[in-house]
Protein backbone atom coordinates (compact mmCIF):
# COMPACT_ATOMS: atom_id res chain seq x y z
CA UNK A 1 0.00 0.00 0.00
CA UNK A 2 1.38 3.87 -1.00
CA UNK A 3 1.59 5.65 2.23
CA UNK A 4 -0.19 9.03 1.63
CA UNK A 5 1.25 12.65 3.62
CA UNK A 6 -0.86 14.51 6.31
CA UNK A 7 0.03 17.07 7.96
CA UNK A 8 -2.87 18.66 10.56
CA UNK A 9 -1.44 22.67 9.47
CA UNK A 10 -0.17 23.34 6.48
CA UNK A 11 3.61 24.69 6.64
CA UNK A 12 3.74 27.05 3.59
CA UNK A 13 -0.12 28.42 2.73
CA UNK A 14 0.31 30.69 -0.85
CA UNK A 15 -3.38 33.34 -1.13
CA UNK A 16 -4.12 35.03 -4.27
CA UNK A 17 -5.75 37.81 -2.50
CA UNK A 18 -9.15 38.11 -4.82
CA UNK A 19 -12.02 40.68 -4.12
CA UNK A 20 -11.07 44.31 -3.02
CA UNK A 21 -12.40 46.57 -5.58
CA UNK A 22 -15.84 43.91 -5.74
CA UNK A 23 -16.06 45.19 -2.15
CA UNK A 24 -15.34 48.45 -2.29
CA UNK A 25 -17.76 48.71 -5.46
CA UNK A 26 -20.76 47.01 -3.24
CA UNK A 27 -20.13 49.81 -0.57
CA UNK A 28 -20.11 52.64 -3.50
CA UNK A 29 -16.37 53.06 -2.68
CA UNK A 30 -13.98 53.16 -5.62
CA UNK A 31 -11.48 50.30 -5.69
CA UNK A 32 -8.54 52.09 -4.05
CA UNK A 33 -10.88 52.01 -0.98
CA UNK A 34 -11.13 47.51 -1.30
CA UNK A 35 -7.42 47.53 -1.92
CA UNK A 36 -6.86 50.07 1.67
CA UNK A 37 -9.13 47.14 3.40
CA UNK A 38 -6.99 45.01 2.00
CA UNK A 39 -3.94 45.51 2.92
CA UNK A 40 -5.27 46.08 6.33
CA UNK A 41 -6.59 42.03 5.90
CA UNK A 42 -2.84 40.61 5.04
CA UNK A 43 -1.81 42.15 8.80
CA UNK A 44 -4.69 40.10 10.54
CA UNK A 45 -3.93 36.86 8.54
CA UNK A 46 -0.21 37.79 9.03
CA UNK A 47 -0.50 37.70 12.88
CA UNK A 48 -2.60 34.41 12.94
CA UNK A 49 -0.11 32.13 11.59
CA UNK A 50 2.19 31.65 14.45
CA UNK A 51 -0.71 30.54 16.29
CA UNK A 52 -1.91 28.44 13.22
CA UNK A 53 1.40 26.64 12.85
CA UNK A 54 1.78 28.31 9.25
CA UNK A 55 5.50 28.98 8.98
CA UNK A 56 5.38 30.33 5.70
CA UNK A 57 3.04 32.44 3.78
CA UNK A 58 3.01 33.74 0.34
CA UNK A 59 0.67 36.76 -0.92
CA UNK A 60 0.30 37.59 -4.22
CA UNK A 61 0.15 41.43 -4.47
CA UNK A 62 0.16 42.47 -7.76
CA UNK A 63 0.75 40.54 -11.19
CA UNK A 64 2.49 40.88 -14.18
CA UNK A 65 -0.73 41.10 -15.82
CA UNK A 66 -2.41 44.46 -13.43
CA UNK A 67 -0.53 46.75 -15.26
CA UNK A 68 -2.88 46.30 -17.81
CA UNK A 69 -5.85 48.05 -15.04
CA UNK A 70 -6.53 51.50 -15.32
CA UNK A 71 -3.03 53.81 -14.78
CA UNK A 72 -4.94 55.49 -11.82
CA UNK A 73 -5.50 52.17 -9.93
CA UNK A 74 -2.13 51.00 -10.81
CA UNK A 75 -0.17 54.11 -9.43
CA UNK A 76 -3.05 53.98 -6.47
CA UNK A 77 -1.47 50.61 -5.66
CA UNK A 78 1.94 51.39 -6.15
CA UNK A 79 1.44 54.14 -3.17
CA UNK A 80 -0.34 51.79 -0.82
CA UNK A 81 2.50 49.52 -1.21
CA UNK A 82 5.05 52.05 -0.56
CA UNK A 83 2.91 53.78 2.34
CA UNK A 84 2.00 50.13 3.70
CA UNK A 85 5.81 49.03 3.74
CA UNK A 86 6.97 52.52 5.79
CA UNK A 87 4.11 52.22 7.98
CA UNK A 88 4.56 48.42 8.72
CA UNK A 89 8.62 48.06 8.96
CA UNK A 90 8.80 48.42 12.54
CA UNK A 91 6.07 46.06 13.55
CA UNK A 92 7.19 43.32 11.11
CA UNK A 93 10.68 43.47 12.86
CA UNK A 94 9.67 43.24 15.98
CA UNK A 95 7.32 40.56 15.23
CA UNK A 96 9.52 38.08 13.91
CA UNK A 97 8.24 38.05 10.60
CA UNK A 98 10.77 37.68 8.04
CA UNK A 99 9.76 39.45 4.89
CA UNK A 100 10.80 38.61 1.17
CA UNK A 101 9.68 39.74 -2.10
CA UNK A 102 9.28 37.56 -5.38
CA UNK A 103 8.46 38.75 -9.32
CA UNK A 104 10.15 41.02 -11.57
CA UNK A 105 11.65 44.40 -10.33
CA UNK A 106 12.65 45.94 -12.99
CA UNK A 107 9.76 47.88 -13.89
CA UNK A 108 9.06 48.66 -10.27
CA UNK A 109 9.72 52.70 -9.02
CA UNK A 110 13.23 52.84 -7.82
CA UNK A 111 11.81 54.45 -4.51
CA UNK A 112 9.76 51.07 -4.19
CA UNK A 113 12.45 48.71 -4.38
CA UNK A 114 14.41 50.71 -1.65
CA UNK A 115 11.47 50.07 0.68
CA UNK A 116 11.41 46.33 -0.18
CA UNK A 117 15.60 45.97 -0.37
CA UNK A 118 15.34 47.75 3.06
CA UNK A 119 12.51 45.78 4.35
CA UNK A 120 14.40 42.37 3.83
CA UNK A 121 17.27 43.57 5.14
CA UNK A 122 15.75 44.46 8.39
CA UNK A 123 13.78 40.94 8.92
CA UNK A 124 16.53 38.53 7.68
CA UNK A 125 17.38 37.15 11.27
CA UNK A 126 13.80 36.98 11.77
CA UNK A 127 12.47 33.26 11.81
CA UNK A 128 9.02 33.39 13.16
CA UNK A 129 6.92 34.03 10.58
CA UNK A 130 8.47 33.86 6.54
CA UNK A 131 6.51 35.82 4.68
CA UNK A 132 6.87 36.41 0.59
CA UNK A 133 5.16 38.88 -1.20
CA UNK A 134 4.55 38.50 -4.90
CA UNK A 135 4.80 41.94 -6.82
CA UNK A 136 4.92 42.45 -10.26
CA UNK A 137 4.77 38.62 -10.21
CA UNK A 138 3.84 36.23 -12.70
CA UNK A 139 4.17 32.11 -12.90
CA UNK A 140 5.34 32.40 -16.46
CA UNK A 141 7.81 35.37 -16.33
CA UNK A 142 9.25 33.60 -13.48
CA UNK A 143 10.31 29.92 -15.18
CA UNK A 144 11.15 32.40 -18.28
CA UNK A 145 13.37 34.28 -16.35
CA UNK A 146 14.74 31.13 -14.23
CA UNK A 147 15.48 29.71 -17.68
CA UNK A 148 17.64 32.86 -18.29
CA UNK A 149 19.46 32.64 -15.89
CA UNK A 150 20.17 28.65 -16.03
CA UNK A 151 21.38 29.33 -20.31
CA UNK A 152 23.83 31.70 -18.54
CA UNK A 153 25.25 29.24 -16.60
CA UNK A 154 25.22 26.57 -19.09
CA UNK A 155 27.42 29.19 -21.78
CA UNK A 156 29.51 29.65 -19.25
CA UNK A 157 30.39 26.04 -18.62
CA UNK A 158 29.60 26.23 -14.55
CA UNK A 159 26.10 24.04 -15.96
CA UNK A 160 26.49 20.72 -17.93
CA UNK A 161 23.26 20.76 -19.88
CA UNK A 162 23.13 16.78 -19.70
CA UNK A 163 22.40 17.27 -15.89
CA UNK A 164 19.67 19.48 -15.38
CA UNK A 165 16.76 18.76 -14.82
CA UNK A 166 13.31 19.68 -12.83
CA UNK A 167 15.33 20.54 -9.26
CA UNK A 168 18.19 22.21 -11.34
CA UNK A 169 15.83 24.46 -12.55
CA UNK A 170 14.15 25.05 -9.89
CA UNK A 171 17.33 26.53 -8.19
CA UNK A 172 17.14 29.42 -10.44
CA UNK A 173 13.13 30.18 -9.26
CA UNK A 174 12.60 33.32 -7.25
CA UNK A 175 11.23 30.79 -4.30
CA UNK A 176 14.54 28.66 -4.50
CA UNK A 177 15.05 28.90 -0.84
CA UNK A 178 11.33 28.20 0.14
CA UNK A 179 9.44 25.08 0.77
CA UNK A 180 6.62 24.05 -1.87
CA UNK A 181 3.58 25.35 -0.53
CA UNK A 182 1.04 22.97 0.95
CA UNK A 183 -2.10 25.01 0.26
CA UNK A 184 -3.49 27.85 -2.18
CA UNK A 185 -6.35 29.78 -1.08
CA UNK A 186 -8.32 32.18 -3.32
CA UNK A 187 -10.71 34.50 -2.02
CA UNK A 188 -13.68 36.02 -3.78
CA UNK A 189 -15.02 33.18 -5.49
CA UNK A 190 -13.16 32.54 -8.23
CA UNK A 191 -11.77 28.76 -9.50
CA UNK A 192 -8.62 30.06 -11.29
CA UNK A 193 -4.83 30.10 -10.34
CA UNK A 194 -4.27 32.91 -12.46
CA UNK A 195 -0.54 32.34 -13.18
CA UNK A 196 0.65 32.37 -9.52
CA UNK A 197 3.39 29.81 -8.24
CA UNK A 198 2.72 27.83 -11.48
CA UNK A 199 5.88 25.48 -10.42
CA UNK A 200 5.67 25.23 -6.91
CA UNK A 201 2.07 24.85 -6.76
CA UNK A 202 2.09 21.08 -8.87
CA UNK A 203 1.08 18.83 -5.61
CA UNK A 204 -0.46 21.72 -3.48
CA UNK A 205 -4.17 21.44 -2.26
CA UNK A 206 -6.50 24.46 -3.67
CA UNK A 207 -9.09 26.19 -1.59
CA UNK A 208 -11.44 28.31 -3.25
CA UNK A 209 -13.62 30.48 -0.95
CA UNK A 210 -16.51 32.70 -1.79
CA UNK A 211 -15.76 35.18 0.74
CA UNK A 212 -14.11 38.50 -0.85
CA UNK A 213 -10.67 39.22 0.67
CA UNK A 214 -10.94 42.69 3.02
CA UNK A 215 -13.64 40.27 4.77
CA UNK A 216 -11.71 36.83 4.98
CA UNK A 217 -11.00 36.90 9.12
CA UNK A 218 -8.52 34.84 10.75
CA UNK A 219 -11.44 32.73 12.28
CA UNK A 220 -12.04 31.75 8.24
CA UNK A 221 -8.45 31.33 7.78
CA UNK A 222 -8.30 28.96 10.58
CA UNK A 223 -11.66 27.10 9.00
CA UNK A 224 -9.69 26.47 5.94
CA UNK A 225 -6.65 25.34 7.27
CA UNK A 226 -8.17 22.36 9.59
CA UNK A 227 -10.19 21.22 6.19
CA UNK A 228 -7.18 20.95 4.97
CA UNK A 229 -6.03 18.88 7.66
CA UNK A 230 -8.54 16.02 6.59
CA UNK A 231 -6.99 15.87 2.90
CA UNK A 232 -4.59 13.44 2.04
CA UNK A 233 -1.79 13.97 -0.07
CA UNK A 234 -0.71 11.30 -2.41
CA UNK A 235 2.02 13.27 -4.94
CA UNK A 236 0.59 11.34 -7.91
CA UNK A 237 0.59 7.84 -6.30
CA UNK A 238 -2.27 5.39 -6.17
CA UNK A 239 -3.54 3.98 -2.67
CA UNK A 240 -3.41 0.22 -2.88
Amino acid sequence: MVKTKRRATPEHVAIIMDGNGRWAQARGKPRLFGHHAGAKRVREIVEACPEQGVKYLTIFAFSTENWKRTQAEVSGLMMLFKRYLTSETKRLVESGVRVRFIGDRIRLDDALVTLMDELELLTCDNDLVHLTVALNYGGRDEVARATKRLCREVSAGRVDPEEVDAETLAKFLDTYVLPDPDLVIRTSGEARISNFLLWQSAYSEYEFVETLWPDFSRDEFARVLANFGSRERRFGAVLG
